[in-house]
Formats: C-alpha cells, sequence, structure tokens
C-alpha cells in the first residue's frame, strides 16, 4: 500500500467523491479501515441478528403451524449456522470484498428460507408474515452496512428473491401482489438513497480523521526538525538524550561527532546567504546519507551539526567522522573565499558511557576535539580522550 500524504487527502477533498470512490491510494487505506471496522462489529451484529431472526420461531408457531418443523430446521440448522461461518470467515480473513459479499450471502439467505418454506404452507397469515422480511431489508443496510454496490446488488438479490417465491405461494392475488412488490421497491429505494448519504459522511468523516492525523503528526515532524536542513533540532536532541541517558535498557557507550563548516563566515561573505543556506543542506544531506542507521543528526547551531550514534565505540565513530569528512570533501562544493578552494569541514569525537559521563560533558569533549581538529589546520578528524573507567565526569 502506498504511503498517503496531507496532500492526497486535500487533494480528494476539493475534487469531492459524488461516486463514492477516492484515488486508488486512499481508497485502499478506506477499504482497510472499513473492513477493520466491521470485522470488529461482526460478532456483536452476527450474534444480534441471528438471535432476532431465531426469535421469529415464536411467529413460525402461530402464523405457519403447518410448515413449523420445516421452519424450525431452516432457522436453527441452516441459517445459525451459516451465519457463524461468514463470521468465522471474515475474522480469519478480514477483507472488504469479502465482507460485502458475505452480507449480501446472510440477507438474501434470511430473506428467501422462510419464504422458501411457507410456499407449502395453506396458512392464512402469509400476508402478514411475509412482511417480516422487510426486517432483514433494514437489518442489511443499516446494521451490516456494507459499501454502497453492495447494497445495490443486495437490495437487488433480496427483492427479486422475495418476489419470486411469494408469487410461487399462490396465496396472492394480483392486487395483493402488486402490493407487496410495491411496498419492497419504495422500501429498497429508500434504503438505497440512505446508503448512499451514510457512506457519503463516512467517507468524509473519514477524510477529515486522516487529514487531522497527517497534519498533527506534520506539527510533530515540524516541532521536532529543523526547518532548513531537515535535520533533528535541539528540541528533538534534549527528548533523545534524556532517552538515551536515562531510560531503561540504555546502550553501555554513547559516541558524538560535533562537526563544523570551514570557513563559512567567509563563505557567506563571498557567496551571499542564500548559497550559504544551500550550503548547509547540501552538507546536512551528505551527513544523513553517510552516518549509520541507527545514528541520530542534528542541527546543532549555526553551521554546526552533531551526530550521536548509540553502541559505537571511540573508533567506530572515528571511522564514520573520517567517512563523513571525505564525503563533504568529494561533495565538490566551490568556495570562492579560498581562491579555488573546496567547502570541507572539520570534526570532533568524543566517546563515553552514560553512565561514566553526563550528555553536557560528552558535548564539552567533543567540541574540544573539534577545536583540536580546527587547530590541526581543518578539513581533518580528532578525538578526545575518553574518561577513565569508574569516574562519572559531570
Amino acid at each position: 500500500m502506498s504511503v498517503v500524504t496531507l496532500d492526497h487527502v486535500e487533494r480528494q477533498i476539493a475534487r469531492g467523491f459524488r461516486l463514492l470512490r477516492f484515488s486508488p491510494d486512499l481508497e485502499a487505506r478506506f477499504s482497510k479501515d472499513y473492513a477493520a471496522t466491521r470485522v470488529r462489529l461482526s460478532v456483536i451484529w452476527g450474534i444480534i441478528g441471528t438471535l432476532i431472526y431465531d426469535l421469529v420461531y415464536f411467529g413460525d408457531r402461530t402464523m405457519v403451524p403447518d410448515v413449523f418443523d420445516d421452519m424450525v430446521k431452516a432457522r436453527f440448522l441452516v441459517f445459525t449456522p451459516f451465519v457463524i461461518g461468514c463470521i468465522l470467515a471474515v475474522r480469519r480473513w478480514p477483507n472488504a470484498l469479502l465482507y460485502d459479499l458475505l452480507s449480501i450471502a446472510i440477507a438474501v439467505l434470511g430473506v428467501t428460507l422462510p419464504m422458501a418454506v411457507a410456499t407449502d404452507s395453506s396458512s392464512h397469515y402469509l400476508f402478514v408474515y411475509q412482511n417480516g422480511n422487510s426486517a432483514a431489508f433494514l437489518f442489511f443496510v443499516i446494521a451490516l452496512r456494507p459499501r454502497f454496490p453492495a447494497i445495490l446488488a443486495g437490495l437487488t438479490l433480496m427483492c427479486a428473491s422475495h418476489f419470486a417465491i411469494t408469487h410461487l405461494t399462490g396465496a396472492f392475488d394480483d392486487v395483493t401482489y402488486s402490493g407487496i412488490v410495491t411496498f419492497y421497491l419504495t422500501l429498497s429505494i429508500f434504503l438505497a438513497v440512505s446508503a448512499y448519504f451514510l457512506e457519503r459522511t463516512d467517507r468524509q468523516n473519514f477524510l477529515n480523521q486522516l487529514r487531522g492525523s497527517l497534519l498533527y503528526s506534520r506539527l510533530e515532524l515540524n516541532a521536532e526538525h529543523d526547518e532548513l536542513t531537515g535535520l533533528l533540532n535541539r528540541r528533538s536532541l534534549a527528548r533523545i538524550s534524556e532517552m538515551l541517558w536515562h531510560e531503561a535498557g540504555r546502550p553501555s557507550t554513547i559516541s558524538a561527532i560535533l562537526l563544523d563548516i570551514d570557513h563559512f563566515k567567509l563563505f557567506n561573505d563571498f557567496h551571499g546567504h542564500i548559497e550559504g543556506d544551500a550550503c548547509i543542506r547540501a552538507v546536512s544531506q551528505c551527513i544523513r546519507e553517510t552516518a549509520d542507521e541507527a545514528s541520530f543528526v542534528f542541527r546543532f547551531g549555526g553551521e554546526e551539526i552533531l551526530v550521536l550514534s548509540a553502541g559505537r565505540g571511540p573508533l567506530q565513530a572515528l571511522a564514520m567522522a573520517e567517512r563523513i569528512r571525505t564525503a563533504i570533501e568529494r561533495r565538490d562544493i566551490r568556495h570562492r573565499g579560498l581562491g579555488d578552494g573546496r567547502v570541507t569541514a572539520s570534526l570532533g569525537v568524543a566517546s563515553a558511557s552514560p553512565v561514566e559521563i553526563t550528555f553536557e560533558k560528552l558535548l564539552q569533549d567533543a567540541d574540544k576535539a573539534l577545536y583540536e581538529a580546527k587547530r590541526m589546520g581543518r578539513n581533518t578528524v580528532a578525538l578526545a580522550p575518553r574518561p577513565e573507567p569508574g569516574t562519572r565526569v559531570a
């Protein structure tokens, strides 16, 4: 399933969905949510619907006593096991299409069974008895609530079955039969129209809820990411450092790589701040592509960038820093302030156990190593000495 973005949702809201159909990605997302919701309710509606259906047992006894035994078999030995099987099927395979098809099957079977048995009845109450099928129409549309195309197909099949079987009973004259046809057609039309607007409301609510969740996700993303570079920001740094230092299961070693673009003020003086921002973005992308996947990359301030790596010892961090330095150099960003020079970076690396050192002290050590790299001539990596084991440095 493709990723659904806020732009997808807003375009769909603007276009509308009069045919009750979204774009493919959104339709797939809606179908998945629809299936999950219907499957969750399938047991409840299965129990309620079957209970109501089987309670008509008492109506069978009074209105069609001559076929009562066959009615009991139809309700308890055919319909009830079928519904149980349908519930088990949709819970085993939670699929929107399967739910729609089984809903149609349950509705058509529910309408067909009692009237099929009643064709052998000579009861004078068949007109009243057949009216009970209107409850099956209502339950299908209101309780089972398959998608609109399934409702149209189900109502059509239910009407066809009911009309055919009531005609086969031979119990109704033409006027009465035409009244039955008119009643169920009218009921079906009203139910179909209601189902259309009900699903339209469901789909609108789905879009609104999805839009709300995507907006919230975007706000969360913006709150924890630097707008210029897309890297994590200081707010994220506070949260992640708290997690690494104080939560259960903290790593045995944490390494910090603090990076500074060489001669960046001179770059801005010669290239201007627009190109300066582009330079920071390019360097940030280079670091993000080169750093280990398990590392956190932050814009620390200005042209300074911080990489935090959990579970990386000093030699591993030093190797990663060297890869980053080389990648930036190979990016070949021109620096006119240095004549024919290119943009480079200096990096300071510090590594320690969170048990031995505070987060602030680790940053201070990385910063000192960075200044050492600058002192060594820039475009190089320096490693801070590791604290002695068994001493916690504040």
